[in-house]
């Protein structure tokens, strides 16, 4: 129970900075919005003269576009979660209370989930209202999909909030950079075969590489593959489980150098 009150603290420390704070609450919203908005419109004006077909790609792309800011959520509401504390210089402080590493992670996780939930509510309305694609006709594939994705974008953040624990905010840019540049490789607008095939191995090692090509494959052809959903949860339980492990590292390395301290500066 003491566990869970500290985690529920945290928890609602970040909740209030949310709330409180009118430009958080503007940013949380208006990313999702933008990029369904766009890719909508740039689908509607591609497709509109087409029949069926055509009308399945645009699905099939907004699908990708809802999904893929599921997973940049996800990964930024952990990664700016972190980050507050670090820019409030109040992370030093926590690490020496009695909440645990792990307690800190899994308080931040639920934040990143409270986050994600509230920012593509008005993305997944707008798609469905002026667009016409209801994300929800994914069916029961829709939460193993998106549970996949927030996994993936958690271990992302994991990495990123090692690299920033250890080397400071000097390294404050790592979690945009880090998911800029997996981004060509997770095959989120166009098929694994579309890349060199050189760079197809490394797609597949990704496991949004096959979550979108399993949505490919149920929008297009109606069934769910589930090799594609396999390799992406145990590819996930890697991925997720370096993240823990590269962050509890470079935590170690952190605190043995004294440097908690000053990481705010």
């Amino acid at each position: 129970m003491n566990a869970l009150n500290r985690i529920y603290a945290l928890v609602e420390r970040q909740w209030v900075l949310i709330a409180g704070s009118w430009p958080r609450l503007v940013d949380l919203f208006y990313w999702p919005l933008v990029q369904i908005t766009i890719w909508g419109l740039i689908q509607l004006h591609v497709f509109t003269e087409v029949d069926s077909p055509g009308m399945v790609v645009l699905a099939a792309v907004l699908g990708a576009v809802l999904l893929w800011d599921v997973t940049w959520r996800s990964q930024l509401g952990l990664s700016l979660a972190y980050m507050e504390e670090i820019w409030s210089r109040n992370l030093g402080n926590l690490l020496v209370s009695p909440l645990s590493p792990q307690e800190l992670i899994v308080s931040l996780m639920t934040v990143s989930v409270m986050k994600t939930t509230l920012a593509m509510i008005p993305a997944v309305v707008v798609a469905a209202v002026f667009f016409g694609f209801n994300i929800f006709t994914v069916g029961l594939a829709l939460p193993l999909f998106v549970l996949n994705l927030v996994a993936f974008g958690w271990s992302i953040s994991l990495v990123a909030a090692g690299l920033v624990t250890r080397y400071g905010q000097g390294a404050q840019d790592m979690p945009w950079a880090l998911m800029f540049g997996i981004t060509p490789f997770c095959a989120v607008y166009y098929p694994v075969s579309v890349l060199p095939d050189l760079l197809e191995p490394v797609a597949l090692a990704l496991p949004p590489a096959h979550i979108f090509e399993g949505l490919r494959a149920l929008v297009n052809e109606g069934s769910l593959d589930m090799a594609h959903l396999a390799w992406a949860f145990g590819l996930n339980i890697l991925w997720l489980g370096g993240g823990m492990l590269i962050y509890a590292g470079l935590l170690r390395a952190s605190r043995n150098r004294g440097a908690l301290t000053q990481i705010g500066e």
